[in-house]
């Protein structure tokens, strides 16, 4: 039976039970109540026992208040979370609680007679309710309700856990009233298609509803929300409102915004059907110190590394490396980026690196990332981001991020990323999933080719780096997993001093090109069809280059652009 459906007969039952008091009894009946105790986990963990010590409160994300549940599993737990609830013998109840993650259970036993659960594989990116309804036995006078994970899995959220019937005197916590009306509401960054707006949370509220206009047209459970598709130089009115199982408050203090006349992106030229990026190190490490003036035509895409991570979760800062860089300032650098624009290029910043612990794991820090890349943006003239988080991200939050840097920055924003050989081995590991979920606006994925060892191929024999058959036939991965061609690019060092291991010559590079898009030049492995439009190559870097003469660029960017 699908959640639906279980929402459809809980609605059923109480409308049954009610008719039953008003039309048949004779007698007042208490209302029914929320037996849970410490339901919206205000109070830390009070009244629940998790297994393992796997559980905790947190702050975000949370469905109501200012807490929730976040349980973690291990290979041997489920993370469990219980709670002894006192009940009504003879006596039919609702559970329902509101959860976030994989693969995640609610249930009740000791019910006396049939004890029940319900499970979801997956929420999405939010919060999703699971309900279900139990009856206990002539002589239960208590039940355990219980959420809990599955073996392995990621880290779930719950909240608002209720057991909605008659009251069984162990108390609980009160039925919810409808909340007050949001305040604080204010408009943030706006471009030309979309406005930011932010509020003070409400006390007791599980939702919050944006009105454009006076019309409903946006429903969050956080503080803050994005509305886009408006259109430019245009000025809308914006109310919300919070909402809990009670109903909906009033509306807010209305707030006015305008938006802008063109999308935030300065913009660089088009990405060119077959381009080349080249990463752009913003630190010297023995490699050729450049100014990105320096950096040679051949290079379509200059990844800027990196950006570094802030105090204030999710968002990032970058600072130009002047002393490092022989006195190269930011004013040169500004003019620079503006330079290559002119030439049709584009200019980007890098997030992550080898040692980059930025982390969007929640709302708050996705939104925190978009805003402060959106701001990078507009200080330096970047057309975009690159992501190169090598120590893991959390594909929902990630997608979140990255929409809305797109709402902010329009049409012309370049997203690229930069995942390990490992994190795209299949379409279920996060990044891929990232991908995945961000095809319509992603420009390409240059999969590091290197550092790696031997991986699997598509067609599951396992591959040595530094062969063309390990490029063609990872590759091969991300083909046939969903991406397009033209969002493909292989990741290789320009030198033998720009990667630990994996270093191919530029030859072998171009095999692999024509191998993928043509079907020469391959090795052992040869793919089933050919892909003429795959994007293109990617280098670290493009300071490895210069070190080298420029021998990779000279090489492999002439080929890339003269692909099919």
């Amino acid at each position: 039976m699908n959640r639906a459906r279980h929402a459809r007969l809980a609605l059923a039952v109480a409308a049954a039970g009610a008719l039953s008091i008003a039309g048949l009894s004779g007698t007042a009946q208490a209302a029914d109540v929320n037996n849970a105790k410490n339901a919206g986990f205000e109070s830390g963990l009070g009244n629940w026992t998790c297994t393992a010590g796997s559980g905790a409160t947190v702050s975000s994300p949370v469905h109501g208040g200012t807490a929730a549940l976040k349980a973690t599993p291990s290979g041997s737990d489920t993370a469990q979370c219980a709670q002894t609830v006192a009940v009504k013998p003879n006596s039919t109840y609702t559970l329902s609680a509101w959860v976030q993650g994989s693969y995640v259970y609610l249930g009740a036993s000791g019910t006396g007679t049939s004890d029940v659960s319900t499970w979801t594989p997956g929420t999405g990116s939010g919060y999703g309710q699971l309900s279900t309804t139990f009856k206990t036995g002539a002589s239960t006078t208590s039940v355990q309700i219980y959420t809990h994970g599955w073996y392995g899995q990621a880290a779930y959220y719950a909240d608002d856990i209720s057991v909605y019937g008659p009251d069984g005197g162990g108390g609980g916590d009160p039925a919810p009233t409808v909340p007050a009306a949001p305040g604080g509401l204010a408009a943030g960054s706006v471009s030309s298609s979309s406005v930011n707006l932010s509020w003070g949370a409400v006390s007791g509220a599980t939702g919050y509803n944006v009105y454009q206009g006076g019309a409903k047209v946006q429903s969050v459970t956080g503080s803050s929300a994005t509305v886009t598709g408006l259109s430019a130089s245009t000025s809308y009115q914006f109310q919300v409102t919070a909402t809990n199982s009670a109903g909906e408050s009033p509306k807010s203090q209305a707030v006015t915004a305008t938006t802008s006349a063109s999308g935030g992106n300065p913009g660089g030229g088009a990405v060119p059907k077959h381009a080349v990026t080249g990463y752009w190190q913003n630190f010297n490490n023995g490699a050729t110190v450049q100014k990105i003036s320096d950096v040679p035509a051949n290079y379509d895409i200059i990844a800027v590394a990196f950006a570094d991570a802030t105090t204030t979760p999710g968002a990032v800062s970058f600072t130009l490396d002047t002393n490092g860089l022989g006195g190269y300032t930011v004013d040169q650098f500004k003019a620079d980026i503006a330079a290559k624009h002119a030439a049709g290029k584009s200019v980007i910043i890098s997030i992550g690196g080898q040692n980059g612990t930025i982390s969007v794991s929640d709302s708050t820090s996705a939104n925190n990332f978009a805003t402060s890349v959106y701001s990078l943006m507009q200080t330096y003239g970047f057309d975009g981001v690159d992501i190169d988080l090598e120590n893991g991200l959390n594909s929902t939050y990630m997608t979140q991020a990255l929409k809305s840097l797109s709402s902010k920055a329009g049409s012309k924003l370049v997203i690229t990323m930069a995942p390990q050989t490992i994190d795209m081995q299949s379409p279920s590991n996060e990044y891929f999933r990232t991908a995945l979920n961000i095809k319509d606006i992603l420009t390409v994925v240059n999969m590091q080719y290197y550092n790696s060892g031997s991986m699997n191929g598509c067609d599951g024999n396992v591959y040595s780096q530094g062969t063309v058959d390990f490029l063609t036939a990872l590759a091969c991965i991300q083909l046939q997993g969903g991406l397009d061609p033209s969002q493909v690019g292989l990741g290789v060092p320009a030198s033998t001093s720009g990667a630990g291991s994996g270093y191919v010559s530029p030859s072998v590079v171009n095999a692999a090109l024509d191998c993928l898009t043509k079907g020469t030049g391959c090795g052992t492995f040869k793919p089933s069809k050919t892909y003429p439009t795959l994007r293109g190559a990617m280098t670290w870097s493009t300071n490895w280059d210069a070190k080298s003469g420029n021998a990779w660029s000279n090489a492999v960017g002439p080929h890339v652009h003269a692909l099919p």
